[in-house]
């Protein structure tokens, strides 16, 4: 789901509370938080370690661990380009910078009207079809450059629809 710059306290506060007593709770409280937001918002860092009895340092530790983690909003559309020896066989790093150059960003970071952010991402698990992407849920094989393009052009499409 879509991040934004301003975040809901109740939000975060529904899902603490409603996951609180389960054992491991930081982890689904986390991925709760994310999935509504679409980012874990420094705020709830001491929210989340005051009900789990944890310093916020552990809280951040853990987001900061897991790559899976945003504490950032991101955009609309999140493109992971897979990075692993299979795709890199076939063609994902040439891939990788014309992706990075049609956005106009770098890993890590979101295109400043909000579209797309952009990530790295280590396999998904779709080797027979390298390279590979993931937009959003889906994922999509076989990528070339102009695949890429046409693909973005479709999401910049429904983006305007919407609007």
């Amino acid at each position: 789901m879509q991040g934004n710059s301003s975040w809901d306290r109740q939000l975060v506060e529904k899902s603490i509370d409603s996951l609180q007593d389960k054992p491991g709770a930081l982890l689904p409280i986390l991925h709760s938080i994310q999935d509504q937001l679409g980012y874990i918002p420094s705020d709830a860092v001491p929210l989340i370690a005051d009900k789990l009895n944890l310093s916020r340092a552990d809280v951040h530790g853990v987001i900061s661990f897991y790559h899976h983690f945003r504490s950032k909003p991101c955009g609309e559309y999140v493109i992971q380009v897979c990075r692993a020896e299979a795709c890199q066989a076939m063609g994902s790093r040439q891939l990788e910078q014309t992706i990075k150059q049609t956005l106009g960003i770098d890993y890590h970071q979101t295109t400043l009207d909000g579209s797309f952010t952009l990530e790295p991402v280590y396999c998904l698990g779709n080797c027979a079809c390298s390279p590979s992407i993931r937009v959003n849920d889906d994922i999509h094989g076989r990528m070339t450059t102009s695949k890429f393009n046409q693909l973005v052009d479709k999401m910049q499409t429904v983006a305007v629809e919407v609007q």
